[in-house]
């Protein structure tokens, strides 16, 4: 009989999960680009090991270094909770390979490589898809709002050159927080928004909970404004949503399940946008992607056709 080590030894580890999630993924994409983002999966390496602290009542986190400067009496308040790689790259949002859609939607507009290219992404959720285009060779910036992603990138090995590119996280109000906007910077070849331009979480059709929604801190002419300023001209501006079915009437509005722009083909024009494509729906390549990487097996299987919705805007920057 095998010892607890020995399986434990043998196991995947998160990295060749994402291989091989990769590998079957690799059929549904088309584009030069695309293809060569799933290849670099052979190269994503395992977090550096350290260990995160939650909060026990709060859910609040500290990193060890942080935890380690508090006094012991309420060090005890947390609880030690180990950086795995699964939750390094799937973190709440699940594989980093979901974005392989929104990759080969940009490589079939155009954008033939990633070597040299600024990338942004508004709304990252995780680190793994920026590690993997740095491995392709861009300068991968996120930004997002959650202080658990603040925590959980804190280490020195996070950020910085990996493989032939870069990466940086943020953490921040874009483009409300003028220093945001300045550390952000400009000169992006792609802005890409995944699960986050909702137009549920930014106009609801419906009341619904403000702590559901997603205040932009601007108008939707001052947002697009901000975009098209830290796009070079002929960048392009990709929102690429994957929804729920919506409730009955009858049952509470669910803000993410509105999967659509939240801002309309005009607004889009008038800000100085060509508009490539406008709330196509993308249903049919979601489904295929979602059962190569296993949402419609195990334990809890998705219904694909009944609960998965796929929408998608690309626009790009007049030049």
């Amino acid at each position: 009989m095998l010892s607890a080590l020995t399986l434990a030894l043998l196991a995947p580890t998160a990295t060749d999960t994402i291989r091989a999630q990769a590998a079957s993924v690799r059929p549904l994409v088309t584009s030069a680009v695309a293809t060569d983002w799933l290849s670099q999966t052979a190269a994503l390496s395992e977090p550096t090991p350290r260990k995160l602290f939650r909060h026990k009542k709060r859910g609040t986190w500290l990193s060890e270094i942080d935890q380690q400067k508090l006094i012991p009496s309420l060090a005890m308040d947390y609880r030690e909770v180990p950086v795995t790689g699964e939750l390094y790259y799937n973190t709440k949002y699940g594989s980093p390979i979901a974005y392989s859609r929104a990759v080969d939607l940009l490589g079939r507009a155009g954008l033939s490589t990633l070597k040299g290219k600024r990338l942004f992404d508004f709304g990252y959720g995780g680190i793994g898809h920026l590690r993997l285009a740095a491995l392709a060779g861009a300068q991968a910036t996120g930004i997002d709002v959650d202080p658990f992603l603040t925590t959980l990138y804190s280490h020195n090995s996070d950020q910085g050159r990996y493989g032939r590119g870069s990466v940086r996280v943020l953490t921040g109000y874009f483009p409300s927080d003028a220093k945001v906007v300045k550390e952000v910077g400009g000169g992006y070849d792609v802005f890409l928004s995944k699960n986050t331009l909702k137009r549920g979480y930014i106009h609801p059709e419906r009341p619904v909970d403000k702590r559901q929604l997603i205040d932009l801190g601007v108008s939707d002419e001052g947002f697009l404004a901000a975009v098209k300023r830290m796009l070079k001209p002929g960048g392009y501006f990709l929102i690429y949503n994957l929804s729920p079915a919506q409730n009955p009437v009858d049952k509470p509005y669910i803000p993410w399940a509105d999967g659509r722009s939240p801002f309309s083909k005009e607004q889009f024009e008038k800000s100085g946008f060509e508009v490539l494509s406008f709330d196509v729906d993308d249903n049919e390549a979601a489904h295929q992607m979602a059962h190569a990487l296993g949402w419609d097996q195990g334990a809890r299987p998705m219904d694909l056709k009944k609960d998965l919705f796929a929408h998608y805007t690309l626009v790009r920057r007049k030049r």
